[in-house]
C-alpha cells in the first residue's frame, strides 16, 4: 500500500537496507506520523500523568526479520511497460535486532511462480523478475498494480526458499537515483571496469539500436578505483549486467551501492539536519511502495542499533540454464541454496563461518 509522507522518511529506512537511516532518529525523537501539533501561547499546561512511560511503537518487535527490498525497472519512456523486479535483495536481521546479512536473488533465477487468483494467473516456471511481472497485472485498470505485483512476488520467493518477508520496500529507479543526488552523491569503490549499455558519458540515453537487440553510440565507463558518483551514475554502474561475472557481478555492485548510501547518509549528518532530512524524503516523491506486518514506524524503532559496519554483504553462487541450447535463466547452485535454507532456519551466521567464501569483503 502506498505510504503517508512520512512513513515515506520511516519506509526509507528500510528501503535498501535502511538507507536513510535518520529516519530511526526521527522515530526516537518523536515517534509521529507528521509534524507537532502547534500549541496556543498561553494555553494552559497539560496536568501530569500518573501512568507510566507508554513504550515507543515497535519496542516490542523482536528478530530475526526478513526484509525484501526490491528495485523496479518501470521504463516510464517506454508507454505500458510492465514492472520488472530488476534488483531482489533480502536482509535476514538477527534476533538481536543488531546485525544483518544482506545477499540477492539473481533477477533471472527459475522459480515455481504460484497462481493468483487476484488477475487469474495460472502460474508455472518462469523468471523471478517476472513475478512482478504477472502478479502486477490489473484488469479493468489502466496502469499496472506494482503493491499487487509485489505480492505475488513475496509468495515466490517463499514458496522458493521459506523465507517470509516481514515488510518490503519497491523503489523505482529513477526514484533511487533521485535519493542518491539528495545525499549529494556516493562515494563507490568500484572493483572491475563496467561499460554502460544504457548512457552516453554525459549521461543521457543510448539511442536503440533500428529493430531493437541493443543500443548505439558512446558509452559510459566505470574504470576500478574510489570514486565519487552522481546519481545516474550510481544506478547506471550498478545495473549492468553484460560484464564480467554477468548478473553476479551486477547484484555484488547493488549490495555495494546500498551499504555506501547508507554510509553516506550517516556520515552527512541526516539525523540532525531536518532540511536535509526533507530534501532526501522529497526526493521519493511517489516512486515509493511499502507493505509490512507492523507500520513503516514501528520497523524503524526496532532497527534502530542497525548500522552500515553491522551488515555482512553476501554472494550467492550460481550458474546459467540452457533448454535445447537456448538459455533460459540461472539456478543457484548447492552452496548458494544451502544459504537460504540456513536464513530460513535462523542460522546464517554459523553457515557463513564454514563458507567465508560467500561473504563480500
Amino acid at each position: 500500500m502506498r505510504t503517508t509522507k512520512f512513513a515515506r522518511v520511516i519506509v526509507a529506512a528500510v528501503v535498501m537496507v535502511v538507507i536513510v537511516g535518520a529516519a530511526i532518529a526521527w522515530a526516537l525523537r518523536g515517534g509521529t506520523d507528521g509534524p507537532e501539533p502547534a500549541t496556543a501561547r498561553n494555553a494552559p499546561a497539560p496536568a501530569p500523568s500518573t501512568a507510566g512511560p507508554t513504550p515507543p511503537p515497535g519496542a516490542d518487535i523482536t528478530g530475526p526479520l526478513d526484509l525484501l527490498l526490491i528495485g523496479v525497472d518501470t521504463r516510464v519512456s517506454i508507454p505500458d511497460w510492465p514492472p520488472h523486479a530488476d534488483a531482489i535483495m533480502l536482509l535476514h536481521i538477527d534476533e538481536d535486532l543488531r546485525g544483518g546479512y544482506l545477499y540477492s536473488l539473481p533477477r533471472d533465477l527459475r522459480v515455481d511462480v504460484p497462481a493468483f487468483a487476484r488477475n487469474g494467473f495460472p502460474g508455472g516456471n518462469h523468471k523471478i523478475t517476472e513475478a512482478m511481472t504477472y502478479g502486477a497485472k490489473a484488469p479493468g485498470k489502466p496502469t499496472a498494480d506494482v503493491a499487487q505485483g509485489y505480492d505475488l512476488l513475496t509468495q515466490t520467493i517463499s514458496a522458493y526458499a521459506g523465507i517470509d518477508a516481514d515488510a518490503g520496500a519497491v523503489l523505482t529507479f529513477g526514484g533511487l537515483s533521485r535519493l542518491t543526488d539528495a545525499l549529494g552523491g556516493v562515494t563507490l569503490t568500484i572493483d572491475q571496469r563496467v561499460v554502460s549499455q544504457h548512457r552516453r558519458p554525459d549521461g543521457s540515453a543510448r539511442a536503440p539500436l533500428p529493430g531493437g537487440g541493443g543500443y548505439v553510440g558512446p558509452q559510459a565507463t566505470y574504470l576500478p578505483g574510489t570514486r565519487r558518483l552522481v546519481g545516474w551514475q550510481a544506478i547506471d554502474y550498478a545495473r549492468q549486467r553484460y560484464t564480467a561475472g554477468g548478473d553476479y557481478t551486477r547484484q555484488r555492485h547493488q549490495r555495494q551501492l546500498v551499504e555506501a548510501l547508507l554510509t553516506r547518509a550517516a556520515d552527512d549528518g541526516l539525523a540532525t539536519d531536518r532540511v536535509k532530512f526533507d530534501s532526501v524524503i522529497a526526493a521519493l516523491g511517489d516512486t515509493l511502495v511499502f507493505s509490512g506486518k507492523r507500520t513503516a514506524i514501528e520497523y524503524a524503532y526496532a532497527l534502530r542499533h542497525l548500522t552500515p559496519s553491522s551488515l555482512t554483504l553476501v554472494g550467492l553462487p550460481g550458474r546459467s540454464v540452457y533448454f535445447d541450447g537456448a538459455y533460459i535463466g540461472e539456478e543457484l547452485d548447492a552452496t548458494g541454496r544451502g544459504f537460504l535454507r540456513a536464513v530460513a532456519v535462523g542460522e546464517p551466521g554459523a553457515y557463513l563461518s564454514r563458507h567465508p567464501e560467500l561473504v563480500n569483503n
